[in-house]
């Protein structure tokens, strides 16, 4: 693997020689159970115990995102940089002009609007008071005209009560002569 790392041979007691008995029945250093316990020690390390090689790789990996990875980071900020800059020389002043331009129009239109609709408001103002003006002096001449037909009839009705208490007085006036000349019969009296 990428990174290497040193293999750990496993130290055993037999190979390292630490008991009399086992050395005996062992054998030595060249003997086949000691070429036997040497290549176990080997494969052990291999698929047992994978810390150097772990760490080699790690150390591998970390130095080569640290390198990738700073480089991409500064390209990342040189652009933004350069985005900034762009945008503070170019950018911006030119939206500033187009702004002003533009807002100096909109409010000019805007305040044209506003006279245009203050002129309405107050033509709409004038209607309305000539309106009511001319509901207030319709009224006072119905109220007059009223008045003066209330005036009428009772003038009218005054008459017909005279007219009414005069007809009255004189069917009273015939009903008592019709009564004397009825008297004048015996007959009906």
């Amino acid at each position: 693997m990428s990174g290497g790392g040193t293999e750990t041979p496993v130290v055993c007691e037999a190979a390292s020689g630490g008991g009399g008995k086992k050395k005996d029945s062992l054998g030595t250093a060249g003997s086949p159970a000691h070429l036997i316990i040497k290549d176990l020690g080997e494969i052990h390390s291999r698929l047992l115990d994978h810390r150097p090689v772990i760490q080699g790789e790690t150390r591998y990996f970390v130095k080569e995102f640290e390198e990738k990875r700073g480089l991409r980071e500064m390209r990342v900020l040189e652009n933004l940089k350069n985005m900034i800059h762009e945008t503070n020389e170019h950018t911006l002043p030119t939206c500033r002009e187009t702004m002003q331009d533009n807002l100096n129009q909109v409010l000019q239109r805007l305040q044209a609007a506003t006279d245009s609709v203050c002129r309405l408001q107050q033509r709409e103002r004038e209607r309305n008071k000539m309106h009511n003006d001319h509901l207030i002096a319709s009224e006072k001449q119905h109220i007059m005209q009223w008045e003066d037909f209330m005036k009428e009839q009772h003038s009218k009705r005054a008459e017909v009560d005279e007219e009414h208490r005069t007809a009255m007085e004189r069917l009273k006036e015939q009903y008592a002569e019709m009564e004397r000349g009825l008297a004048k019969y015996p007959a009906f009296g």
